[in-house]
């Protein structure tokens, strides 16, 4: 049997696969760094956010629907959360690696938001 047995996930489990969730769906959906993966179904509009772009999906049709897709964090993570789930039950120690992983990096974010919010409020910038 690929998958192990539960009784159903572990609060932690959902905790942990919500907060990798977010993480990747705004990296694979807003990040500068994942806009050439985008670029074939979406057009630039300007920057959104610390290192997050906004982009619009492409007009074409048949690009227009990927576009829309690759553009919106809710609608991506629907998908990463699916996988996650299913990296779970198939490969529970990498997956929860990863997730770990995502897991820190938006604690990271968060703290380094912080900051720079603490840094302006205290040098008036």
């Amino acid at each position: 049997m690929a998958a192990r047995c539960r009784t159903g996930p572990v609060p932690w489990d959902v905790a942990l696969t919500a907060v990798a969730t977010f993480r990747l769906s705004r990296l694979l959906s807003k990040a500068s760094v994942t806009s050439p993966l985008r670029a074939p179904f979406t057009t630039f509009v300007g920057p959104q956010g610390p290192a997050e772009l906004h982009e619009e999906a492409r007009s074409d049709d048949r690009k227009a629907t990927v576009g829309e897709l690759v553009t919106c964090p809710f609608c991506v993570s629907v998908w990463v959360a699916s996988s996650l789930t299913a990296g779970q039950l198939l490969w529970p120690r990498a997956t929860r690696t990863a997730m770990g992983a995502l897991t820190a990096l938006a604690g990271a974010d968060a703290l380094q938001l912080t900051y720079g919010a603490l840094v302006d409020r205290t040098t008036g910038g």
